[in-house]
This record gives C-alpha cells, structure tokens and sequence, in this order.
C-alpha cells in the first residue's frame, strides 16, 4: 500500500470528525480509521465525487468519494447559487425535486430542498417516488427554472445519483454544466445552507400524474387499433422501481383493459430483491416477466428501470418463444411506426425530423430518408437529443428519438428518454400490428424486409486502473494514427474523428468539418458494404467500447434466420479486423 496515500487519505477523513459534520457522519468515519484493513477509507476519500455534466453518480457511505448528505448538499448549494446569478432578474426562482426508489433518495431530496429554500427558491416537491421523465414534464409545466432528480438509474443498489435539469426539461449542458461544476467546486461544508425554509416547499403528486398522463394521450396515432385490441395481454414489470404505478395507469388511459403485473417486482425496494441488476438491457432483468408471459400466453413483456426513463422489450417469435428486441431494434420500431402513421394520418407536412445518436442503427435514417424526414445525429446521452430539439423548437416538428441504450422519446412536452410514454406507445404498435394480423416480431421482419436487414453487436473492453486508463488512451491514439483501411473485406470509405470534428475520405483524399455542437472522443469507420465501427472510452467506467452494424438482405421473412447468421460471420470477421 501506499504510505502516501494512506496519510493524505487519514488526515482528509479526520477533517470529517469536525463539527461541520453530523454525529452519524463522524461515527462511521471514526469506525473506518480504526478498522485495520484500511480499503474502505481509502475508496472513500482518495478523491472527490465529481459533480459532472451528468451530475453526480457513486456508492452511498460517509467520505469525499461517496453519495452522501454533504455530497449532495455541495451539489445543491453549488447549483443554487449558480441559480441564483443566472436568474437574478426573476422575482422568484423555483425547482421541481423527484426520486427514485433508491435508499436515501427521498432523504437527499428533502435535503435538498431545504437547501434550495435556505437560497431563497421555491421548491416543488414530489410526494413520492416518480420517474425521471415526469420530473422534466413538471419542470416545462411548472414553469420553473431548473430540476433536480435524486436516481443512480439501473446502476447496483448500492449507489445512487443526482442528475441535474435546465428550465426546457433537458439535462444541463454547456455553457451552464461547467459554470454549475465550478460553483460546486467552490463549496466548502460549512458553505452549505442545510436550514431550510418550509414555506417555500410546495408539495406535488397527482395533479402532475394526471396532466402528465393526458398529455401523453395526445401521441396516440391508433386509437381505432386500441379499441379493436383492448384486451391485449401485457405484462410489465417496473423492477421495484419508479414505474410501478403510473406505466399501468397510462396504459389504461389508452384504453389497455388486461395489463398482467409481475406481483414480486412491483415491490418498490431500493435494494432490488429479485434481480442482480435492475437494468432491462440485462436479459436477467426480465426472466421473471417472461415467465409471467409463458404463464399468461401474453402478446408483449416490457420493463422500465429504476427510474423509469429506459425500456427493455421481450416478443414471441413463430415459434412461439419468447426472444428479447435489443436497444437498436426497439429505436427502430419507434421511429417506423411513429413515421408510418404519420404518413397516414396526412400529418407529414415535409418539415419533420427525427434524432438517433451516432452510434444507434443507420437503419432508422434509411427509414427517415424514405420518407423525406430529416434525421439527425448526435453524441450518445439523451442530453443530446435534446439540444437538437432545444436548436429547432418552433423551426421544425420533432417526431421521435432514440438511442441503441434502450431509450426512447416519442414526445416533445418531456426532455429526457421517457419509459412511461414509451411503454404505452410499443403496447399500441403491438395493439397496430395485430389488428393487421401481424405479431410485433412480424412487424420488426417486415421492417427488415422493406429497408434492409442490419444487425448490432456492443463489445466492451475492460481496463481496470491507471494502467488500464492508459491503455485505453494508447488504443484509441493507435485507431487515430493508424485509420483502418478496411473493415472485414470491405475497404472504408469515410473515417469520422469527433475528436477533431473531421471526416475524411479515403478515396478522395478529401477532409470535410463534422457539425457537432462540441468535441469527442470517439471514432467511426463506414465500409463500402455499409458496415458501420464506432469506437468511444466510457465516461464513466474503465472500459474502451466498440458498436459494430453490419448490413444484409431479407426478401420475405423467412430470410430472417439466414441473414441473422451471415450478420453474426461477418461481426466476428469485423472484430478480427479491429484485433478484438
């Protein structure tokens, strides 16, 4: 171990047995100095928590590295008091504060409350546990200024987070995420205003249920297709998390009659008792819908996550097994439906648009284009799509986005994915489909059929430590300087470096500027046979990510199986070709 380390470690855990802290705090810091194995003071104090652009994200427990009330309190002081310049012109600031199910969540949230009282802003408090995408409806709604939600989404049950909303309901971006970050640099423990004023806290719940619900009836493009299949069997489970009540609710509200719970999983517990991890894109995650669905002969299992804004989908397919739709194909039967039924319903006027990141399945722009919509692309992160909807408001009329990660936003009234909309949209697509005589797996081949079959795969490198850190620079310097020429056979002809904002053609020579609104780290490869390579380190894990599509033909669905195995030869030809 390092001596060092341990010293500067121990002498900073010590400042936290001062009176600035509380006496729950100072006991369990006192209980880690003196425990021998010196591990756990050390993860709770060899850093700071960040506050960055997506806010706050750790481990609960007492120190400098963990989700804490002086954690969060840093963040919310650091945020009022940018608050508070940005809007100094406004007789009254407000904020929208929401949670999830997670342990502490509710005790950060009227934590911060108090805290944005103690500044002079009004506070508009959920009763209880809501979805992300509610939070940012109310924040529009209510009119207010910014909105905080205490949720670690579908990370394990020890951590949990805080995400931080602008007054269009969209995660913070720049210029205000580093102004925000350097205000809550500043904050020192004793800084923090933890005596909150009561009269500033309004408490909100079902009147936001009710008008967030109604509003999202408004997206309903099939209500004949509802009626004709009302009884349609759908199971839904919200894995112990935020959706329990609201995704059923607005489901009825669309006219569903025979929505089928998964009774232990509508246990709201931020200790997620039934699953290892509480993320629909773990196929775990869903086991026990699916099961429900054997048992019930269901037409559709969906889940949403802790916080309700992703959703994970499982069909049958003519075999009568039950197989899960992944993030890309999910995205794609949004984006198909939502175009389609615009077309139908003579609502396409040739000023629409759709949004999907640059790592999602250029399927969707294939659809998009086919249909004279323009399709746009942005960095992976919903506050991304969000920004190209905040650039176009009034211009242009948003139809939908998406992201291979299992998010989706079919409206314009929220900011963020939203599962709660999403869950009661994929139920009317399926309740579309099968009054055509068509299975939602039908419905995705006959996709494949009409614009072309293509297949995703995600691959994650991990690399733990420093050492790992530099390994993952080192591989992402050598794809820069050393561009692939070709890709599984097929050479490239375009290389995009959102590093440099740069995309360059191979044939031509040629270097043109990328229109992104900010640099990243990130690099793609299209080969002639329209496979596509997106290469990116994570932002938040010690892992180098690689998104592979490649592309294929279906004549008739039958070809379905075929193309999937000549799509999986040529993914594992094209992880060859990256050395994976």
């Amino acid at each position: 171990m390092d001596e060092l380390v341990l010293k500067q470690v121990t002498e900073l855990a010590q400042t936290w047995l001062g009176e600035a802290y509380d006496a729950e705090t100072r006991a369990e810091v006192q209980a880690m100095l003196e425990k021998e194995d010196k591990t756990e003071l050390i993860d709770s104090f060899y850093k700071h928590l960040e506050f960055g652009t997506g806010g706050l994200r750790g481990i609960m427990g007492a120190g400098t590295n963990r989700m804490n009330i002086y954690t969060v309190g840093a963040a919310t002081q650091g945020l009022s008091n940018y608050l508070n310049k940005a809007f100094a012109d406004l007789p009254q600031i407000s904020v929208v504060i929401g949670h999830d199910c997670r342990n502490n969540s509710r005790k950060f949230a009227e934590i911060s409350a108090d805290i944005f009282t103690a500044n002079g802003i009004k506070v508009y408090l959920f009763e209880d546990l809501r979805p992300t995408p509610e939070m940012s409806f109310a924040i529009r709604k209510l009119g207010c200024q910014s909105g905080i939600i205490l949720t670690a989404s579908h990370n394990p049950k020890e951590y949990n987070g805080y995400k931080a909303y602008w007054n269009d309901g969209a995660q913070i971006i720049k210029p205000h995420d580093v102004n925000i970050i350097d205000e809550v640099g500043r904050v020192k423990p004793e800084d923090i205003r933890f005596k909150g004023n009561k009269a500033l806290i309004e408490i909100i719940g079902e009147e936001i249920d009710e008008a967030f619900i109604e509003q999202i009836k408004t997206i309903s493009l099939s209500p004949g297709a509802i009626k004709q299949q009302a009884n349609l069997k759908i199971v839904y489970t919200p894995i112990h998390g935020t959706g329990v009540r609201i995704i059923p609710a607005c489901l009825k509200a669309f006219g569903f009659t025979n929505i089928i719970p998964v009774p232990e999983q509508n246990v709201v517990s931020g200790d997620f008792p039934t699953v290892v991890s509480p993320n629909p894109e773990e196929p775990a995650a869903l086991n026990m819908a699916i099961e429900k669905a054997k048992e019930t002969d269901a037409d559709i299992v969906m889940a949403s996550d802790p916080d309700a804004d992703r959703v994970g989908v499982a069909i049958k397919n003519d075999r009568g097994e039950w197989i899960l739709v992944n993030g890309n194909q999910t995205a794609l039967l949004f984006i198909y439906y939502l175009i389609t039924r615009w077309r139908e319903t003579g609502k396409l006027k040739g000023n629409e648009y759709v949004v999907k990141t640059i790592v999602t399945t250029e399927l969707i722009k294939t659809i998009a284009d086919a249909n004279k919509v323009a399709c746009f692309d942005c960095y992976t992160g919903f506050k991304w799509i969000a920004a190209v909807m905040r650039e176009l408001e009034g211009k242009m009329d948003y139809i939908g986005g998406g992201e291979e990660s299992y998010g989706f936003l079919p409206e314009d009234f929220v900011r963020d994915k939203d599962a709660v909309s999403s869950c009661a949209l994929m139920a009317e697509i399926t309740a579309w489909a099968k009054s055509q005589g068509k299975s939602l797996y039908q419905l995705l081949l006959d996709i494949y059929v009409e614009y072309g079959f293509s297949a995703e795969k995600g691959i994650s490198v991990v690399k733990k430590g420093k050492s790992g850190a530099d390994e993952i620079k080192q591989m992402m310097a050598n794809f820069r300087s050393n561009r692939p020429k070709e890709i599984a056979g097929s050479p490239v002809i375009m290389a995009k470096d959102f590093m440099n904002l740069t995309a360059f053609d191979p044939q031509t020579g040629e270097t043109t500027a990328l229109d992104m609104p900010d640099t990243s780290d990130v690099l793609q490869y299209f080969s002639k046979d329209g496979s596509k390579v997106s290469v990116r380190p994570s932002g938040t894990e010690p892992k180098i990510k690689f998104y592979i599509e490649v592309r294929g033909t279906m004549k008739r669905r039958d070809d379905y199986e075929k193309a999937l195995a000549a799509a999986d030869v040529k993914i594992k030809a094209v992880m060859r070709s990256l050395g994976l």
